[in-house]
């Protein structure tokens, strides 16, 4: 085991609305080694970004607690968090909006060294801005081009050194690829692995596309409705998911082979929903396994079944369901 650099312990995050408290992440408890990468899936809505921006304190948590290296960072105020933000980065979903059309590349880069006033002078910030301009692979050339001038993949690599320039510890990277096309795709993939390498970074790595996941990942935990339904190392995960969620979103894969195709798992029912939900499993309505005296009665918690496998379904982890 490696040097814990993250620690989640019971975190929520509910929003009121009209008809009630919605649940967008609700208890989610987990630890991350430095220098490694938690990829999170689960379709849409789940909770997966708000987990992320959560951890960061974009948005403030409704209860839990954040140990970030050795901190719980939820104790600290905003000027406290405001020095520690510079180890906690993000990398947006969209590269063309998290960008201000009025700045040039340069301009971008530089504004967090001149928000947290990290050199003395102007021409120590310029030098800065193209090496940072160098390790994300963009060109000198394009210094004073402006956002809507370069294509997704360029306008990603300016978030990436943007995320890149306080030196952090730790970067939530938001689903960073789903905008960009395939081939853009796997070169943005590839430089964030070498940066990581060369920087000791950790990452927690959101995204919907579970064929990127896999290879970008050390772990994989997988969400749904709110929770964290099963965890374990991406491998591990892939070769034997255990929830029967996890199981359904592995069968969706499209796998290039014309004889041998995988079966697909198709759920069927209602997606529960996330305001004021019962204390009951969340996948109960959609689960072809589901024993109303057990999957009805009580929500399943987070067990580790296997070293590093932690799943919560009865059907795993209740030796009283088979009976």
């Amino acid at each position: 085991m490696g040097e814990t650099l993250l620690e989640v312990k019971g975190l929520k995050k509910y929003f009121d609305t009209p008809r009630g408290r919605l649940h967008a992440v609700d208890d989610v408890s987990f630890k991350l080694e430095r220098g490694k990468t938690l990829g999170i899936v689960g379709e849409s809505g789940c909770g997966k970004s708000t987990t992320g921006r959560t951890i960061l304190r974009l948005l403030e948590p409704t209860a839990g607690e954040i140990w970030f290296d050795g901190k719980d960072i939820t104790r600290l105020d905003k000027r406290e968090m405001r020095r520690n933000r510079k180890d906690m980065q993000l990398i947006f979903q969209d590269p063309f909006s998290s960008l201000d059309p009025r700045m040039t590349v340069s301009q971008a880069i530089e504004e967090p060294l001149k928000l947290y006033k990290l050199y003395k002078d102007s021409d120590a910030r310029f030098r800065r801005v193209l090496e940072l301009m160098n390790t994300v692979g963009l060109a000198e050339r394009l210094i004073n081009t402006y956002p809507h001038e370069l294509d997704g993949g360029r306008r990603q690599r300016i978030g990436i050194a943007r995320a890149l320039a306080m030196e952090p510890q730790f970067i939530v990277c938001d689903e960073p690829v789903s905008a960009l096309d395939v081939s853009i795709q796997a070169q943005i993939l590839n430089l964030m692995k070498e940066i990581q390498k060369q920087h000791g970074l950790t990452y927690i790595f959101i995204t919907h596309d579970l064929s990127v996941v896999n290879h970008f990942s050390d772990d994989i935990a997988v969400m749904y409705l709110g929770q964290m339904i099963e965890k374990a190392p991406a491998q591990q995960l892939f070769e034997n998911p255990l929830h029967p969620y996890t199981q359904a979103l592995l069968s969706a894969i499209p796998v290039p082979r014309l004889h041998n195709r995988r079966e697909r798992q198709l759920i069927k029912g209602e997606i529960t929903s996330p305001i004021n939900p019962q204390p009951i499993c969340r996948f109960a309505a959609r689960c072809p396994y589901v024993k109303e005296g057990i999957c009805a009665k009580k929500e399943p918690t987070l067990i580790e079944v296997e070293p590093g496998h932690f799943v919560a379904c009865f059907k795993v982890t209740d030796g009283d369901f088979k009976s």
